[in-house]
């Protein structure tokens, strides 16, 4: 009986509050309208266009600043073999490398890299890694000293020592 009672209490409560969201927006509406129908502000005049002196372009017959500098480049400098084959070490990139041993001692020390492709390499003196004509000029058992050829800029080359160290994991 009591659950009777509150079922027909709780639906006239909710009769009440829907009979409370029935109002007439009528006067909402007719505000709307009247201030769509106000006139419009004026606009601000707009300001009057500046006019500038013409200026004579004269730097035609000067270098163009984005082409390549003129000037004696060091011909005899270090340069990338275009012509070398490239070795498999060198489509990734230094820091992406891993040496992870080394094989033999003195002169004929091999050292192991491991690549991302998870494939270790063996390294000698005079090959190639890494993504900027790395050569290896020394192979010791804790590190592989590599010179790389890297772009000055101006169209010419440096050279660049980097190393990569054995990895002790």
């Amino acid at each position: 009986m009591k659950t009777i009672l509150a079922r027909t209490a709780l639906v006239a409560l909710a009769a009440l509050a829907l009979a409370g969201c029935g109002r007439s927006t009528a006067d909402l509406e007719a505000w709307v309208a009247e201030v769509k129908a106000r006139p419009a502000p004026p606009l601000d005049p707009l300001p009057p266009l500046r006019t500038f002196p013409p200026v004579e372009y004269t730097a035609d017959t000067l270098r163009d600043p984005f082409s390549a500098p003129l000037g004696n480049r060091d011909a005899a400098g270090p340069r990338p073999d275009p012509n070398r084959r490239k070795e498999a070490l060198e489509a990734f990139p230094l820091d992406a490398l891993k040496m992870v041993g080394t094989i033999g001692t003195g002169a004929d020390t091999i050292a192991l890299v491991l690549a991302p492709d998870k494939v270790t390499y063996r390294v000698r003196v005079n090959n190639y890694l890494g993504q900027s004509d790395g050569r290896v000029a020394s192979v010791a058992p804790e590190r592989i000293e590599i010179v790389e050829l890297v772009s000055d800029g101006a169209g010419g080359w440096l050279e660049r020592q980097a190393s990569l160290a054995l990895d002790e994991k």
